[in-house]
């Protein structure tokens, strides 16, 4: 792993980001609207560069190729059946790694790199979601301290919302 270097996502590198996001999400989610871009995509900068509660990870091999990224941003809030109210809550979003570096720990290493960064900005509470459909991704995020929270189904789609504390 000391061959892949994992950085923040800078000012000047958003642009390569965002398409690089885009086209990953259209290969993973073949069955979405593709011409709806979600906000954190769409205000990518203000979102993970600018926010303080913001941060995107990406990972470069040794010939400078981005294989993986991640994000956190600020939990928005926007399932009323979860309650962050009290807490410093981000999202963890948009875990990509090429198919060339599954199942070499690259994902496992670039959230690793989050979770002091997260610490460093006085998150208290990380929040995702998944989907039964992404093989491993549960059990995955599971091996990575998440419990699931619960599960909800809006029309074909089931979600699994999952969280881990970042309290001591």
């Amino acid at each position: 792993m000391s061959e892949i270097k994992i950085t923040p996502v800078g000012a000047n590198q958003v642009e390569e980001i965002v398409t690089y996001v885009r086209n990953f999400r259209k290969d993973l989610f073949p069955m979405l609207d593709h011409t709806k871009i979600p906000r954190d995509v769409l205000e990518f900068k203000e979102t993970y560069v600018d926010h303080p509660q913001g941060c995107f990870l990406q990972a470069h091999n040794t010939e400078g190729k981005l294989i993986g990224v991640i994000g956190m941003m600020p939990y928005d809030h926007r399932f009323e059946y979860l309650n962050y109210q009290n807490q410093v809550t981000v999202e963890v979003a948009r875990l990509f790694v090429e198919p060339a570096y599954r199942r070499i720990g690259l994902a496992t290493h670039l959230f690793q790199a989050l979770i002091p960064i997260a610490q460093n900005k006085g998150i208290e509470q990380l929040y995702l979601h998944t989907h039964p459909f992404l093989t491993g991704a549960f059990d995955y995020w599971q091996k990575q301290g998440f419990k699931l929270v619960t599960t909800t189904i809006d029309g074909d789609f089931t979600t699994l919302h999952m969280d881990r504390s970042l309290s001591l």
